[in-house]
């Protein structure tokens, strides 16, 4: 197990070792490289990207195919991500796309398209702050421009699509 974590790229040394460890666990050389296989597709990555992915998230490699593949249809297609941007941060595939990443998505696209904030915002970021802080960066400031907003939000974390959330 050790010398595979450490042929995937992950040291030692590292704060990522022992997720690597028990990513890899119970994998047999053939999965492990069905699912690097399937990274590198999906996401539309090379050798050395799917190297940072897992050097940076071995936890991806828990993550079932299927699961991936809906994290790549929307952060690529709906979000418009690069793969290379994603291989970088690959800590948000760690995230419940129905319960965090899409809904956190949807809040941003709809107080840029009415203006509320700017166009600039990092994706990652949106996605990484704790539920307290989105909360207070983009729910909260905007109680008298946006009064559903925090339960327009609240019903997209239960993986429903409010219709002020729907966008053409």
């Amino acid at each position: 197990m050790v010398a595979c974590a450490e042929g995937l790229g992950v040291p030692r040394g590292s704060p990522m070792f022992r997720h690597a460890l028990r990513a890899v666990a119970f994998l047999s050389e053939e999965k492990l490289t069905t699912k690097l296989e399937h990274l590198k597709k999906m996401f539309r990555l090379s050798d050395a990207e799917v190297g940072i992915v897992i050097s940076k998230a071995p936890a991806v490699l828990l993550k079932t195919k299927e699961s991936l593949q809906r994290r790549s249809e929307f952060l690529m297609s709906e979000v418009g991500l690069e793969p290379t941007y994603i291989a970088y941060r690959p800590a948000m595939l760690m995230y419940s796309l129905e319960g965090r990443i899409r809904p956190r998505y949807y809040v941003v696209k709809f107080l840029k398209q009415n203006g509320l904030i700017d166009h600039d915002r990092d994706f990652f970021n949106t996605v990484m702050v704790s539920e307290k802080v989105f909360m207070e960066r983009f729910i909260c400031p905007h109680k008298k421009a946006a009064p559903h907003l925090a339960e327009d939000y609240a019903t997209a974390c239960r993986g429903e699509v409010p219709a002020r959330f729907s966008f053409t």
